[in-house]
This record gives structure tokens, C-alpha cells and sequence, in this order.
């Protein structure tokens, strides 16, 4: 058994659906496929979350939009997706219903049950599509089947729970394809979760560890792992085979290829990941596997941008480790934000942090009793492995380094771009 993970990037439109559906034919093993939001459906629901919130209308216009990119879709796989429309009807007004009836709650609830739609409604269209294409596909609602607890937008999967329940309906029983979401959950109450921003890679992760999977292949727009993002770097360079621990490392340092959380549940079972191209699915790809020996020698750049540095101080000038320490992060966890890098010194200790103003600002509203807090925004955190002193020169040219670290095989820095008058 495979599971295949298609991004939205993949299946923007009707031609990349298409393309899915040559890719998995050509498979004779049982198949899950796991799918993401169509293109930027994920950002424009975030859009129409933020504007109800708002109490502005203007919402349902923007809601408008998304239910006709989804129909114009659906109605360019014609015949092959006409099933698929009603129950796209169904759902916008399911949700069209939720908006216009809910009392508001927290914004964390909220962006769970409005921006999940995203994924129910690409996977209604593409299972269709599979199906009356005359391929054996069905649509699997993972909401009933990967159990979390309540921490909404970043939830934690109950195992066992959800173990059982994957065993169970994917069974692969009249079927050999399974068409399921990624990024979304449910709570054992049945309200819906999510795993987290990029979540699919996960999902995907999650249920070849259940199942017992062959391998991952998980479908991108480029031709696999490189050592750059080749929006930022265009001379980055493919790697052909990557460690779990050298995967781990890039993605905890902000490597946008492959969610952070996707690599334990494959290492615990050594199920390999390939990522490879949509475009050019014939290519070799990347894998990860267990730890191998490093090939490419290659020095492998890391950019994460939209950052903020923290510099936190205790009033007395207390040491800033032991209980302090433990204080200050204990209220990270609480306000559910991610420590990317830290340093501390006698009496203060640094924290870059993804820039969340809001659970940053109760962040540092709960902070002030006890320590003093400053910041830095518009801040990037640059991540260098198998670093070379002309590595690190390409990378720090022109800006100003607010923080270093440096370990045997990797470098990091927070810094700000210098700006000339």
C-alpha cells in the first residue's frame, strides 16, 4: 500500500486534476491519496474568516468567489465531475449557514470550522472525477477517522483512537483507492481540528504510519528536496537522498517543502518519503529515509522570513535561567506559540518566534508583571547546514545580524536586512 499527497499548488485547476488522475493510474498497488485545499483556497477562506469576524459583510462576497472557482472547476471535468456538484452545493451552504447563524467564539475555534472546508471541498471534486473516470476511488471524510485533542489549528493526534478507526475504514474492501483531506481532524465530539499550517504532509505521514504503508510520495511543483528555495536562490540544487535527521533539521529550520511534523510517524516505522515533481513525475524526485550517508556535500540554505526577536529580562535581575526559564516558556506554551531559536545569557534570554501579533501581545501583556519585554519585527532567521565561510558570507551580505549560533554542522542567524538611504 502507497499514500500519495497532492498540494494545492498540484491541483489548482482542472488541468492539474487531470494530471493527478494520469499519475494514479499508472499505480497497481492499493493507493490513499491525500489531497489539500485547491491553490489558495486555504488563504482566501482565511480571508473570509478574518472579514466575519470583522462583522463586515462583505464576506459572502468573498465566499461568492470561492464557490465559483470550486463550480468552474468541477464543470471543466464535465461529465466526469457532475456527481460532485450537488454535494459542493451542499456544503457552501452548510457553511454559508454556520456564518450566518453562529454566535462568534475564540478565533482559533473558529478558523478550524470555516477554513477546513477547503480540503472537503477539493477532495469531493477529484474522488468524483477518479470515479466516473472509471477508476475503483472513494471519498473517505478523515474527520472521523484522525482523532485529536481540542488545541485548535494545532491539534495533537489520539493514537490509539485513531489507529483503530484508519484500520478500520480503510480497509480496502470493493475499493483500491482512497481519496481523503489532509490538514483537518475532529475532536472525539466531532468538532473539527487542525493539524497545523501545510498540515496534508502530515496527514499523509500519519496514516502510512496506521497503515503500514510501502512509502510516501509526496507530489510538489519542484523537482524534489533542494538545497535553497528556487524563489530565492536560483542556482539551488536538487538533493537525490536525504536522512530523516537531515530532513528534520531543514523543515525545524523553516524548509517550506515538507511540514515539521511529517517525519517522526515515517522514521518510527522506516517507511521511506519521496518527494518528486507533478510536472515531471518520471524524474527521480528526492528520498528520505533512514539516516544515510551524506552525498551532496552541499552547503543547504534556509530562509525564514516573518520573524521576531523577543528579548526578555527579569525586573530584579534575577538570573534568567532555572524557575525564570521555566516560567517564561511555560507562558510560550500557553499562548501556543513556537519557539524557532533561543539564546540566554545571565539575565536575559532572546526568542525568535514566528511574528503573531496577537498571541504575542497577550504573550507579552502576561510577561510584564515579572520581566521586561522588547522586540524586534520584520526580522528573517537564516539556517545554513554543512556551512563554508563563503556559505555564510552569501548569506549575511547586507544585513545585520541580531543574533548568531553556531554548532558543528549548522549556523544560524536572526537578522535585518540593511537599508540605504
Amino acid at each position: 500500500m502507497i499514500v500519495y499527497k497532492f498540494g494545492g499548488a498540484s491541483i489548482k485547476d482542472a488541468g492539474g486534476i487531470r494530471n493527478l488522475k494520469e499519475i494514479v493510474t499508472t499505480v497497481k498497488d492499493n493507493l490513499v491519496i491525500v489531497v489539500s485545499a485547491f491553490g489558495k483556497t486555504t488563504n482566501a477562506l482565511e480571508k473570509v474568516l478574518k472579514t466575519w469576524i470583522a462583522g463586515d459583510e462583505s464576506y459572502k462576497e468573498l465566499l461568492d468567489e470561492i464557490y465559483n472557482y470550486h463550480l468552474s472547476v468541477a464543470e471543466e471535468l464535465s461529465p466526469a465531475a457532475d456527481s460532485a456538484k450537488s454535494k459542493i452545493d451542499n456544503s457552501f451552504a452548510k457553511l454559508e449557514e454556520y456564518l450566518r447563524s453562529t454566535k462568534k467564539s475564540e478565533y482559533d475555534y473558529e478558523y478550524d470550522q470555516v477554513v477546513s472546508y477547503g480540503e472537503i471541498w477539493s477532495t469531493i471534486i477529484v474522488a468524483a472525477f477518479l470515479k466516473n473516470s472509471g477508476l475503483k476511488a472513494e471519498w473517505i471524510d478523515i474527520r472521523g477517522n484522525l482523532i485529536t485533542d481540542d488545541r485548535f489549528r494545532d491539534a495533537d493526534i489520539l493514537w490509539n483512537e485513531s489507529t483503530a478507526r484508519v484500520k478500520n475504514v480503510f480497509s480496502f474492501k470493493g475499493t483500491n483507492i482512497y481519496v481523503t483531506q489532509g490538514f483537518i481532524g475532529s475532536t472525539i465530539s466531532g468538532q473539527t481540528t487542525t493539524l497545523g499550517r501545510e498540515g496534508s504532509d502530515y496527514t499523509a505521514a500519519l496514516l502510512a504510519n496506521m497503515l503500514d504503508a510501502e512509502r510516501v510520495v509526496v507530489w510538489k511543483d519542484v523537482p524534489g528536496l533542494l538545497n535553497a528555495d528556487p524563489k530565492w536562490l536560483s542556482d539551488a540544487t536538487r538533493l537525490e537522498e536525504v536522512s530523516y535527521r537531515e530532513a528534520v533539521e531543514m523543515t525545524f529550520s523553516g524548509a517550506k517543502v515538507i511540514h515539521p511534523k511529517t517525519i517522526k510517524p515515517l522514521h518510527n516505522k522506516s517507511i521511506p518519503l519521496h518527494v518528486k515533481s507533478f510536472l515531471v513525475p518520471e524524474e527521480a524526485g528526492t528520498i528520505i529515509k533512514s539516516d544515510t550517508a551524506l552525498k551532496h556535500g552541499l552547503p543547504v540554505f534556509v530562509k525564514k522570513e516573518n520573524q521576531m526577536m523577543i528579548s526578555i529580562l527579569p525586573k530584579d535581575f534575577s538570573f534568567a535561567m532555572g524557575e525564570n526559564l521555566s516560567r517564561i516558556f511555560y507562558l510560550f506554551i500557553r499562548h501556543g506559540i513556537k519557539v524557532n531559536m533561543v539564546e540566554a545569557s545571565a539575565i536575559s534570554i532572546d526568542v525568535c518566534v514566528d511574528d503573531d501579533r496577537t498571541r504575542i501581545g497577550s504573550l507579552i501583556n502576561d510577561l510584564k508583571t515579572e520581566f521586561t519585554a522588547a522586540y524586534n519585527d520584520n526580522v528573517e532567521m537564516l539556517s545554513i547546514r554543512h556551512y563554508t565561510p563563503e556559505a555564510i558570507e552569501r548569506m549575511t551580505i547586507g544585513r545585520e545580524i541580531l543574533l548568531e549560533q553556531r554548532t558543528r554542522n549548522s549556523v544560524r542567524f536572526v537578522v535585518r536586512k540593511v537599508t540605504t538611504d
